[in-house]
This record gives structure tokens, sequence and C-alpha cells, in this order.
């Protein structure tokens, strides 16, 4: 039996809109779209112009910086549009589907029988090369480091997030396949499941990997807390990121010769009227699984979770890191009374409610920021929700006053902005945490590469 890390600080935000185990074929969408904004540091450059046939694995754009990530189709047909914002930046390019599903083809061979070059130029051809993420930075990795570990975290603790157990169920030979590919970039693959449920047979009964078991709240889940815990990263170190769908993407790669962009979504929040998990396309328009299935209201729709989620439209598109899709109210409508009400129905960290008196009640919360930005305040409110052995509220004043070597120090190579997300949710001082560690991020990697 492997060790069980034991994830004591953090905090579970029960919300109303949980996916009931079910799956439905979402219905078959007229176009699909891949947008640079996605992928972090990327610059993107057209492989192709409005008009143009392609199949699915057909590159779509590369990255100036490095020509061999590529950016591919997720479905054949014609490029219908390429969607640009100021000084004619690339924001969407979006394809309109075939009826019938064309491929490129790919090296088809088991993993085993391949060299790492030819495994990363198989990943990169195909267009999945972005779904392999680099700790620090949480950029796409470059194939030219060899990190010390990959991680793989199996379980979610965000708020109503996705049971991979339910979405991998019965996909092991292709999770397999996956973890047979991405062992030769790496010798130690690190698996990392949830103790307090039974796992998977597709995760318990992985080859070539070592199984990790963690317990505790959000964001036990999160892979930087996982990598805190196991391999700690310092300075000059590198350790590779990969999601579960991710991995089961690169199996059938090797499996099939082609690049399947298929994958499982979560629809969740309690302006849904039948939360479930959908099989969709990855690029997929969120209106082929919400249409007609949404309360009224003004609602917030939101790719990804609640905490770390990025705010679409509802003619908008799925990101393509996401497993799931999340609507909420969008609490543009004035309260009665305001902090003065008894607060019955509202969650608070603190005991200021009494709903506290009330454990494992769930909560139909908006977007609403119930006050504006201030100026940061020490209230130990951070430490009690992060996980790190780091000083939390030190590193992001030295994020905001740019110094690199108090960053260092403060640990900046060990956290993403996904780390800070509780931090940012529990902040009295309304800042956007998230934004104020990504920017010390881009900081950092400007000053190293």
């Amino acid at each position: 039996m492997s060790e069980i890390f034991k994830i004591i600080k953090g905090l579970n935000i029960n919300l109303e809109g949980g996916a009931e185990k079910i799956f439905v074929q979402a219905a078959k969408a007229e176009s699909y779209a891949v947008k640079p904004a996605d992928f972090k540091g990327v610059q993107p450059k057209l492989a192709v112009k409005e008009g143009d046939p392609v199949k699915a694995g057909s590159v779509l754009f590369y990255d100036k910086a490095n020509p061999e990530v590529k950016f591919t189709s997720p479905v054949s047909g014609t490029v219908q549009v390429i969607n640009r914002g100021e000084r004619r930046k690339v924001l969407e390019v979006v394809v309109a589907a075939d009826a019938e599903m064309s491929c490129e083809r790919f090296v088809q061979a088991s993993p085993s029988g391949l060299s790492r070059e030819e495994i990363i130029g198989n990943i990169q051809n195909s267009g999945l090369w972005p779904s392999i993420r680099q700790r620090p930075y949480n950029r796409i990795a470059k194939s030219t480091d060899t990190p010390k570990s990959i991680f793989i975290s199996a379980f979610d603790t965000a708020p109503l997030a996705p049971d991979y157990n339910f979405i991998l169920e019965g996909l092991g030979q292709e999770f397999q396949a996956g973890i047979d590919a991405l062992a030769k970039l790496c010798g130690t693959i690190h698996l990392n499941i949830n103790s307090s449920v039974p796992a998977s047979a597709v995760f318990t009964q992985a080859k070539g990997v070592t199984v990790n078991r963690f317990n505790g709240p959000h964001p036990a889940g999160n892979v930087g807390t996982q990598i805190h815990a196991i391999d700690p990263i310092n300075k000059g170190e590198v350790v590779w990121v990969v999601a579960p769908q991710d991995v089961v993407a690169i199996g059938r790669l090797f499996l099939t010769g082609t690049y399947d962009a298929s994958r499982c979504v979560a629809l969740t929040g309690s302006e849904v009227s039948a939360p479930r998990y959908y099989k969709i396309i990855t690029g997929a328009p969120l209106k082929s699984i919400t249409e007609g299935n949404l309360k009224e209201g003004s609602l917030r729709y939101i790719s990804g979770n609640v905490l770390t989620g990025t705010r679409v439209y509802s003619n908008g598109y799925l990101g393509y890191y996401d497993s799931q899709v999340t609507v909420i109210p969008e609490g543009d409508q004035y309260e009665f009374m305001g902090w003065l009400a008894p607060g019955l129905k509202k969650f608070s960290t603190s005991r200021t409610y009494p709903t506290w008196l009330m454990p494992g009640r769930k909560f139909r919360l908006d977007a609403n920021l119930h006050g504006g930005e201030r100026a940061l305040m020490i209230t130990g409110n951070f430490e009690k929700v992060f996980p790190f052995d780091i000083y939390p509220m030190q590193l992001i004043k030295a994020i905001i006053i740019e110094d690199i070597d108090l960053m260092e120090r403060l640990g900046i190579y060990e956290v993403v902005e996904e780390d800070f997300a509780l931090c940012e949710f529990v902040d009295t001082s309304k800042n956007n945490i998230q934004a104020i560690v990504e920017k010390g991020l881009d900081l950092l990697y400007k000053e190293m590469n």
C-alpha cells in the first residue's frame, strides 16, 4: 500500500448542480474552434486561410517561437472564419464541420518500439503536444527539456468537478498506451488518486507508474499541491503535467494513428436543469450541450470550474484544457438588506452566517463580488486555505513590487495561478490574486529566457 498524503489546509465549496453520472452524446455541432488564448505564451502563426479544407489533425496554426508546437483541427471541414481582435490578434480559428469525419494519418505503433524522438515527433505532428504542460510557468512543455518527473492527477476536488473514475471507465487500454508513450519521455510518472473513494481499475492497474494516494479538502486534487507534497520544484528543475483525458488521447494516437479530439465534459451548476456528462469534441460550442437545458435568468457561463475557469458567453466555445462547463447566476440584481440579512442561504468561510451549523449543505452562489477592490489586507485567511509550505501573502507582495530575487526565495517556482484560487476566493480585499501570480510568472519567464 502506497503512502497516503494528507492535505490539512484547504476549503471545500459545496455548490448545487453536480453532474449526474449519466453519459449523453452531444448533438453534432456545425462548427468547432481552436483558440490561441487557451495556450499561455503562444504566438500563433496561421497555416490556413478562410475557405481552406482541413482534416481532423490538419495544422491550423503553430507557435511562431517554437514551430514544432502545432495546433490542429479537431474535426474535418472548412476553415469558416478566423476571428481577430486588436492589432489583428488571432482570437479563434473556426472550422465548419463535415458531415463525415476524415482524418490525417500519423504513426500507428506501440510506444515501446519507438524512440523518444519518434514519440515526441508523433505527438507534436498530431497537435497533442500542447496537452503536456510544464512547471514552473504553466506553459506548454519544451520537448528539448528532460523533466525530472511527470504528474497525472486522477481526481479533481474543485467545486462540482468531474469524476475521472467515471469518465475513464472502460478506457484502460487507451490510458495504458498513453502511459507507455509518456514513460519514454521521462523515467518517473506519478499517478495520484483520491484515497477517500474507490479508484477505477484504469488507474490502480496502470503499469509503469508510481501510484500515490491523497486525502483532504480542495486543493488536494490540484497537481501543484501533489507536486509540492511528493517532488517539490527547485530552481532549474522541470516537471511535466498531463490531464487524464489527455493521456487517453495520446494513447489513442498510437493505437489508431489518428488525432481523436473527443472527450467527456461535465455540465454543472445550479442553473443547469439536468447536469450530466456529455461526450463531445474539443472546441465544441457551449450551446451544443446547454441549449434547452438551462434555467431562466441572467447567467454566467464558465469554461472550467468557478474558481479557475474562464468566462465565456452563450455563443462561445469550450476551452482546450477544460473537462467541465459551469453555469451559475450572474448576481447582477440588488439584494434586499444586503449583509444585514440573516444569511440563511449564504456561504461563508468564517462563522458570519448560521449556515456553518449545517455541514454538507449545498449552496447556490452567484458571480457577484459583494464589494469592490481595495488595499491588500493581512487577515491570515490565505494561510488557512493554502497547503504549501510557502508564505502566500509575502509572495504576492513580492510579485506586486516585481522583486525577482525575493519571489525566488519565497517559492514562486512551485506555484501557478490555480494554486492561489482559494486565496482569491477568501480575499476580503477582492483582489484578482490569480492574475497577480500570472504576472509574476510571466515576468520571471521573460527574465529566464
